[in-house]
């Protein structure tokens, strides 16, 4: 009998990032930062601004390519950008000049991977999944915060990626819509098991939606920490008066005010 492997197994091995500033030394985003984000499962990768959380994702993603270290997807080396990462930014990234229907089907239409009739079919369906089909031929301009993001991520699914990389996805967003946005995508991560890697700043949203939390240090950033968030699914936010949730919350509380002390002991 023969057991189905999962995909999506992604890893990064002592990676070192750098920007060269002009006249002066090379500012160090990241030194020695190492990740494993295990396939079929919600991997969160938090830390303060600025300790190099985007550049960690624009580097697994390809959209940068790091100093040192390597990258791999289910073993394969990473050396640029592919269907099988799908990066979705911390802005919005759908065309203001195309409707929602033509955003969402542009990828695979662009590397000839499906027909125009074959991406507008499965871009329909993933919209009335979403339930957007009604907004299908409207602008990006036209929806509220929360349906881009959700016009974004089935721009993100119809590539049918192996890992979703998600850069702080419901930055920005009111309160209530942000927690609507983060049972909606916790709810479709339950339905595909998508193998996800999130980045956020924030601690609720990072326990909630997290399988394991990674705790990046500050500049230059590298994982400190890992924290694993044994909570129940299917997950709802009434999980959040649970006492498991707010022992997690302390624990990853004092990871937290740790800071850079943690860092320096840990190196």
């Amino acid at each position: 009998m023969t057991t189905q492997t999962k995909v999506g197994h992604l890893k990064a091995e002592g990676l070192r990032m750098s920007y060269q500033r002009k006249g002066r030394e090379p500012d160090v985003v990241l030194e020695d930062c190492s990740l494993d984000v295990e396939p079929g499962k919600l991997t969160v990768v938090m830390g303060a601004s600025g300790c190099g959380k985007s550049t960690l994702a624009y580097n697994l993603a390809g959209y940068l390519k790091p100093d040192a270290g390597r990258m791999t997807l289910d073993g394969e080396s990473i050396t640029g950008p592919g269907s099988d990462r799908v990066l979705v930014f911390q802005e919005t990234a759908l065309w203001p000049w195309m409707s929602v229907n033509d955003n969402v089907m542009f990828g695979p239409v662009a590397r000839g991977e499906m027909s125009d009739a074959e991406a507008r079919q499965a871009a329909l369906k993933l919209l009335e999944r979403f339930g957007l089909r009604d907004f299908r031929d409207k602008y990006p301009g036209q929806l509220s915060g929360g349906m881009q993001r959700r016009a974004e991520i089935a721009q993100a699914l119809i590539n049918k990626p192996r890992v979703m990389i998600m850069d702080e996805p419901f930055r920005g967003l009111d309160e209530m819509t942000r927690e609507l946005m983060q049972e909606y995508y916790m709810k479709l991560f339950e339905e595909t098991g998508l193998t996800t890697l999130f980045i956020t700043s924030e601690l609720e949203e990072a326990i909630f939606l997290a399988d394991r939390i990674l705790f990046m240090g500050d500049t230059p950033g590298r994982i400190v920490r890992t924290i694993d968030v044994d909570l129940p699914h299917p997950r709802t936010f009434e999980v959040l008066d649970s006492p498991e949730y707010l022992a997690l919350k302390r624990e990853a509380m004092a990871q937290l005010y740790v800071g850079v002390e943690g860092l320096e002991e840990l190196a």
